[in-house]
């Protein structure tokens, strides 16, 4: 265990989309010159005695493109990167990347391609990989180029090129990609195997091959023939130059992947929407016909993505690190998920002891070196991110010269690093695209890793200072160097010539990248996946405080997509991702070819643990949507570090909080005299952060608020709604539950209720005995029609039947009625599975009689088998009861809740709201 902080090497990660465009910085001259950006300014070049990027040597480089390719800004810290980036001397190609469900690894010959379907457990137990196994390489005859270099690229999509002098090589790969897009010229097609194939189908340009295990299709030009010799696989091409191949799912899918195997893929795009509280995105491969006119495809979706669409799924599915990925057949998809809300700090408590909260603060303010030493982009990063969480509070409990003191110290240090010169300063590389600090560390400027992690606390920071100085904020101020900063993470913007699109983020795999060059055996990787977070809440801070409503808007996509990625891929919470060989509840790391209980610096368990916590701010909220597996994760840490954490208490403690207040509320009391504080917490953050939980409530992650800026609480039987309004006019938040808050200009309100509006101004509960569900989680005896339709998660092929798995729930609290004798609970419900075969939705109706949080009465109804016919049928009680528990009595400020999940299937379903087709019944007057 380490006894000293020499400080994390945050792993990896990235950021997303965003509107912002500014001048491009201007090309680098022979000598350096200041570039003016609003009040602040950037170099050029690089500044005298440092570094760019590099090869493990230490030797220059610039980016491996070809001509078409080269004033393109490459996006560095991404699936593919080591096409462009070379980081060996002695390999000119790439370093495997994997795709999913296929990897890859560029050589001298063409294009390895592989199909890992059986986990590896490495050091000690304590990594799973499926690892990069070519089972066959795809090029031309004769093809040995001297190099691979990036051609073409697109939100997930890439084209690595070879030429040798006699040929040309193009392969066209990407995530959830069952084919390869090959063109070539100056040759046969050339498909090589690592072991003699079994061929299973032959007619003529069509070839279906079995190797190690693994199923393959080739597809030549009409006309073509296969032709197999050993290991070795050819095809003429003529005049038409171009061929392509695919990893099948079975055999008997041949026929349907057949269809597609010309409509080659020639881009990829995200579009997002964040509205009332709902992040959408919508996923679209763009294709041409090569034969024919079929201009459709096929796609794998990952388990984050699948979980979240409507869209029909075939059963068609690929083995991954990441879970099981289930294919679509079409160009498109598009998820709907909660957006995952950001405070600039936690509400106002009783709990909260403000003499002792006070004296916290005066701690931080008062020190002799609040950025504790930090020179370098990412201490100082952490160090602002520290004063940036105690402003609000300080502000919060009416300490106006604190809060003004801490926001000075902040000007003060972004201004030294916002202007040319100094002892911290940024230089432009106009080779990469990209803007370095300077004094750099972990690599971030010869390696060009983790500016996500760094940049992301200077942003979070400059929020908070335009929560307060909308002036310092200013284009012509310092928000100038603030939207460069944006636009090296997370640019919006695809036509920018300054900076490439999202650099770090994988909008695809749902997470950001960490690592510059992607050079390793395992891909790209990412550690700290809470400081990836930081940067987007940051994002969601700046657009809110700016009126940039389009940066807030990504910002919001971005946090709330890689929050699921999170607990899916590093939390694992539904147990449906880690191989059943890894004995570890989490991981401390995730790489291209699966994941780590590790870091980059230490095996100290509360570390590992603690890296995706870090830093605790408003945007970690989205932490609490699993609390089970919050619950699962500190019971781990505590059995590998052999007791309770010590060194990152603070952390792991704030951590606890978002599923067990009360818990986490008295490891506070017991240890906090004498701890040492994470560098980039504090006693005043902490101690505020815990006795606001323990007062009220963990959040409540079933309810969303109309904008990016607001919360629920939930303690106790009651919920506490939150918001921030940024703007200059006060405005109206509404919630999922039906609850509003009024919210005054540039202010943070509370209120509380319990599903309904929140008090001041309660109307009151609502009347009559049926409800109608609501997309939200509502239930209400509102009879406007709002049609809409919810996502029944898959039941991941296991048996639910009786046991709410993943449900959708539907609320309403505060229900006064009398039982009516003889009367029972009625549902009609409309479902639809699409074409998915094997599928039951299932219902439960709860009753809490007195609002207490017990339910005295629970009905479990049969579930209902659905047709493989696209279209909506009726589900209703006639299905009979299939348990209950508990008995009826009259409601007195009671709960009533409806559940509804699949109980069977690996696909997901719909339920139909806000329509009379959505309807519960309840036997009570």
């Amino acid at each position: 265990m380490r006894t000293s902080l020499p400080g994390p090497s945050p792993a990896i990660a990235l950021a997303v989309a965003l509107t912002l465009a500014g001048p491009a910085p201007a090309a680098a001259p022979a000598a350096a010159g200041t570039v003016p950006a609003g009040s602040g300014s950037y170099t050029d070049t690089r500044p005298a005695g440092t570094s760019g990027p590099a090869t493990d040597t230490g030797t220059p480089v610039t980016p491996k493109l070809t001509a078409a390719a080269r004033n393109k800004p490459v996006p560095t810290n991404d699936w593919w990167s080591s096409l462009a980036y070379q980081r060996y001397g002695d390999n000119p190609y790439s370093t495997p990347m994997y795709g999913h469900p296929l990897t890859y690894q560029a050589k001298a010959s063409g294009l390895e391609v592989g199909y890992p379907t059986a986990p590896a457990i490495v050091g000690d137990g304590r990594q799973y990989e499926y690892p990069h196994r070519a089972d066959l390489t795809i090029g031309l005859s004769g093809l040995n180029s001297p190099d691979t270099r990036a051609d073409a690229w697109s939100d997930w999509t890439v084209t690595p090129y070879w030429a040798d002098g006699t040929r040309t090589f193009r392969a066209t790969i990407g995530h959830g990609l069952p084919f390869v897009y090959a063109r070539g010229s100056g040759g046969d097609a050339r498909v090589t195997t690592a072991s003699a194939p079994t061929v299973f189908a032959d007619s003529g340009n069509v070839l279906g091959i079995t190797v190690a295990g693994h199923h393959y299709a080739l597809f030549a030009p009409t006309g073509g023939d296969w032709n197999v010799s050993g290991s070795t696989i050819t095809a003429p091409l003529g005049s038409r130059e171009y061929f392509s191949l695919a990893v099948l799912p079975s055999t008997d899918a041949l026929a349907v992947y057949r269809k597609y195997a010309f409509s080659f893929v020639t881009g990829s795009r995200v579009d997002w929407q964040s509205t009332g509280g709902t992040v959408r995105a919508t996923y679209t491969l763009t294709t041409e016909a090569r034969e024919g006119t079929e201009r459709g495809t096929l796609q794998a979706l990952y388990r984050h993505q699948w979980l979240h669409t409507t869209d029909p799924l075939t059963p068609y599915t690929y083995v991954s690190p990441r879970g099981t990925m289930k294919v679509r057949e079409s160009a498109s998809f598009t998820t709907s998920q909660r957006g995952s809300g950001v405070l600039p700090a936690l509400p106002a408590s009783s709990r909260v002891d403000r003499a002792r909260l006070t004296g916290y603060l005066h701690e931080v303010a008062n020190a002799s070196d609040p950025f504790s030493g930090a020179t370098d982009t990412y201490w100082t990063g952490k160090a602002l991110g520290r004063l940036a969480q105690l402003v609000p509070i300080a502000d919060q409990i009416g300490l106006p010269a604190v809060r003004d003191k801490l926001i000075g110290l902040m000007k003060g240090r972004l201004q030294e690093w916002f202007t040319a010169g100094g002892s911290g300063q940024f230089g432009y590389d106009g080779e990469w695209k990209t803007l370095t600090g300077y004094p750099a560390s972990y690599g971030s400027d010869t390696e060009l890793n983790d500016h996500h992690f760094h940049y992301g606390y200077y942003l979070y920071a400059a929020a908070v200072i335009a929560q307060y100085d909308q002036a310092w904020a200013a284009e012509s101020a310092w928000g100038a160097m603030v939207g460069h900063l944006v636009r090296d993470t997370a640019n919006p913007s695809r036509t920018d010539s300054a900076y490439p699109f999202l650099r770090g983020f994988d909008v695809y795999a749902g997470h950001s990248w960490a690592s510059g060059h992607q050079g390793f055996a395992a891909g790209n990787n990412q550690e700290a996946s809470s400081e990836s977070v930081n940067l987007s809440a940051a994002l969601v801070l700046w657009g809110s405080a700016t009126g940039d409503t389009a940066l807030r808007d990504l910002g919001s996509y971005l946090l709330t997509t890689e929050s699921e990625a999170i607990t899916q891929y590093w939390f694992d919470a539904s147990r449906q991702v880690f191989p059943d060989s890894f004995r570890h509840d989490t991981v401390g790391m995730v790489w291209g070819s699966g994941g780590a209980y590790a870091t980059w610096w230490t095996a100290n368990p509360e570390e590992i643990h603690g890296i995706n916590v870090l830093p605790v701010t408003g945007g970690s909220l989205h932490l609490a949507r699993e609390k089970a597996a919050i619950t699962r994760n500190i019971a781990e840490m505590e059995r590998e570090n052999g007791g309770p954490a010590q060194e990152w208490r603070d952390l792991l403690w704030e951590f606890e909080s978002l599923a067990d207040p009360a818990r986490a509320k008295s490891r506070w009391d017991a240890g906090h005299a004498g701890y040492t504080p994470e560098q980039g917490e504090s006693r005043a953050h902490t101690y505020h952060w815990i006795a606001t939980l323990d007062a009220l409530g963990a959040p409540d992650m079933t309810v969303s608020g109309s904008i990016p800026t607001s919360a629920v609480l939930a303690g106790n039987g009651v919920r506490t709604y939150v918001a921030h309004n940024h703007g200059p006019a006060a405005r109206t938040v509404t919630f999922s539950d039906g609850a509003s808050l009024s919210v005054p200009a540039r202010s943070t309100a509370t209120g509380t209720g319990g599903g309904g509006n929140p008090d001041p101004g309660d109307p009151g509960p609502s009347t009559g005995n049926t409800f109608r569900l609501r997309t939200g989680g509502i239930l209400t005896t509102a009879t406007d029609d709002q049609p809409g339709a919810d996502t029944l998660a898959s039941a991941d092929g296991v048996n639910r039947d009786g046991t709410p798995y993943r449900p959708a729930v539907y609320e309403i609290r505060r229900v006064d009625g009398r039982l009516v004798p003889g009367a029972a609970t009625a549902f009609r419900l409309r479902v639809d599975a699409g074409t998915a075969v094997g599928l039951a939705p299932q219902v439960r109706v709860g009753y809490d009689l007195t609002g207490d949080g017990t339910f005295d009465r629970t009905e479990t109804y049969r579930y209902f088998a659905t047709d493989p016919v696209t279209g909506w049928e009726e589900y209703t009680q006639a299905v009979g009861v299939k348990a209950a528990t508990g008995g009826l009595g009259d409601l007195v400020g009671g709960t009533v809740r409806l559940e509804i999940w699949n109980a069977l299937g690996d696909s997901g379903s719909r339920v139909q709201t806000g329509t009379e087709g959505a309807v519960l019944r309840i036997p009570y007057e």
